[in-house]
């Protein structure tokens, strides 16, 4: 099919670019905030690795820029440089679920404060964790342990006897409480103190 290049008008031609630019930015910059560099290193063995926080200021930068020729320019080598790190695992983007569902199969772990995993910035409640009970394991006497639907496994021990036996399909609450230890409800019993083993 023959394409007329010359009919678009060049400021048609800059805003149109500009516009599909500044949606890319949009993209990267709405998950600035979920990019890391793997390993938790800001440098490789050889220096040449360069901060996830690092890509996300120089696309900032480049809104900076006046002319559209030179702002465009900025773009398209800020982007180039994103995707081929994330092409080469230098950096990795994820979205506010995937960061979500690792918060949720991280809970009961001590997580450093800042960074996605440590802290959140939306509404969800990180010193609470609602699930579902897969597997119990009875250690004997009033010990068990629990595995829940996002995988890790939590031991309860002196469980008292009026309490019902925890079974698979059971719902379950996490609380935090004091020294790492946290409230464990089964079924809407009262809680018992337990920790995360696994």
């Amino acid at each position: 099919m023959h394409e007329t290049y010359f009919a678009t008008p060049p400021h048609d031609r800059a805003r149109a670019a500009n516009g599909r630019y500044g949606r890319r930015l949009g993209l990267f910059l709405a998950v600035s905030a979920l990019a890391w560099a793997s390993a938790g290193s800001a440098q490789d063995t050889d220096g040449d690795s360069v901060p996830s926080s690092d890509y996300i200021s120089q696309l900032k930068a480049c809104r900076d820029i006046a002319a559209n020729d030179q702002r465009l320019a900025c773009f398209d080598t800020a982007v180039s440089a994103m995707v081929a790190a994330t092409d080469s695992g230098e950096v990795s983007i994820v979205d506010r679920e995937d960061v979500r569902e690792t918060r949720r199969s991280l809970f009961g772990f001590t997580m450093p404060k800042g960074g996605i995993f440590g802290s959140s910035d939306d509404d969800e409640d990180t010193s609470m964790l609602e699930s579902t009970i897969t597997d119990v394991r009875r250690l004997g006497g009033d010990t068990y342990v629990i595995t829940i639907a996002e995988g890790s496994k939590w031991q309860m021990s002196n469980v008292p006897m009026r309490l019902r036996t925890p079974r698979a399909g059971d719902a379950v609450v996490f609380k935090k409480a004091a020294l790492g230890s946290y409230f464990i409800r089964i079924a809407g019993q009262t809680g018992v103190k337990g920790r995360r083993i696994e």
